[in-house]
């Protein structure tokens, strides 16, 4: 049964087949489990099956275009879609109590003024490295700034919230599926440079030249253009590698797919250096994967399992891969389940809205 506010959520996509954006489906299924009804602003709607007191607005970007159905431009598109932004946020502003924007601080600019004339709570989600201009403009009017952690966020202000994750621990199911004698090993995010993926190619040098059998699933795309010529040189260097074979490029993949992919790997890694509470690694953690990382937020997590690598080497990361296949992961399992679980940061983020 309902028991929360009329909320109104505000963001970039409600699309289950979205690669990035995919995983928010399963946000607003959750909060509509605790809202007597709850209204969604989007740039774009996609493919969703949400409850019945869900009501989807799309401002109108088409699933593949950067500006709308009616052919504008992009200058163009973008005041299309601010016009229409100010027009859900007025019709629906006696159907709503509170608002959640997720990720995007400029809905918060946008909407501020007029969600403080009309006495709404805002929360802004927001975890990022990067503290840009609207972001310290969006910070004046919310009342509360979500994050996962106090090292997801670098705006100083007394607002910010830490509340975990929200990973749908449900959907991540501990592996059951046997390996065979190659060493299963899969990453995912988005292929750039911050993400190190080359560097996970200098590491499958070392299985290679130790006699390791491996093979190596690559999940996700890029997005800008840098990171297309970034991956151009990657697809290059795994041409002419000796285990090309072995090394499966899969694209973006949906949010949807990624316990399949999980199921079926021994050792996750990530090397990613944007620092952070990495969504990807507590997904492969809550599926009982052993996960190799760089990224110092997981130091204290995963050290005592040597799954920490203090300082990358190409050697170092591979010993650590080795050390991690087959590693029990149920203590750390119950750790995400305990701190980041999505059943627990829905009810927390409503508490501190309608506090």
């Amino acid at each position: 049964m309902a028991i929360g506010p009329r909320l109104l959520i505000c963001t970039q996509a409600v699309d289950l087949d979205d690669p990035v954006l995919g995983f928010f489906h399963r946000w607003i299924a959750e909060f509509a489990k605790h809202c007597e009804h709850v209204h969604v602003i989007c740039l774009k709607e996609g493919r969703h099956e949400l409850p019945e007191n869900v009501t989807v607005h799309s401002l109108g970007k088409p699933r593949k275009s950067p500006a709308d159905s009616r052919g504008l431009d992009k200058a163009k598109a973008r005041m299309f879609y601010v016009r229409n932004f100010y027009r859900h946020i007025i019709a629906l502003r006696d159907e709503y109590d509170a608002v959640f924007v997720h990720m995007n601080p400029e809905y918060v600019v946008l909407g501020g003024w007029f969600w403080r004339l009309w006495n709404k709570k805002v929360g802004l989600w927001y975890v990022h490295k990067r503290v840009a201009p609207y972001l310290r403009i969006a910070d004046m009017f919310a009342n509360v700034v979500f994050t996962a952690n106090t090292e997801s966020i670098r705006l100083k202000s007394n607002k910010v919230v830490p509340v975990g994750h929200g990973i749908d621990t449900s959907i991540f199911k501990p592996r059951t599926e046997a390996g065979d004698a190659s060493l299963r090993i899969l990453t995912i995010g988005r292929i750039s440079p911050s993400k190190r993926v080359m560097e996970m190619l200098q590491v499958l040098d070392v299985l290679h030249e130790r006699g390791v059998p491996f093979t190596f699933a690559i999940a996700g795309g890029p997005i800008t253009s840098a990171d297309k010529s970034y991956e151009a040189r990657m697809r290059a260097e795994i041409s002419k590698s000796p285990y090309a074979a072995g090394v499966h490029i899969l694209g973006p993949v949906s949010h949807g797919e990624v316990p399949d992919l999980l199921a079926k790997a021994d050792v996750f890694l990530n090397l990613s250096e944007t620092g952070g509470v990495d969504k990807a690694v507590l997904e492969a953690l809550a599926a009982s994967v052993p996960t190799v990382t760089t990224n110092e937020t997981f130091r204290e997590m995963l050290s005592q399992y040597g799954l920490f690598v203090e300082k990358y080497s190409p050697e170092s990361v591979a010993d650590a891969l080795l050390r991690a296949h087959g590693t029990d992961m149920a203590e750390l399992r119950a750790t995400v389940e305990r701190e980041h679980s999505l059943a627990r940061l829905i009810p927390a983020i409503l508490t501190k809205l309608g506090s």
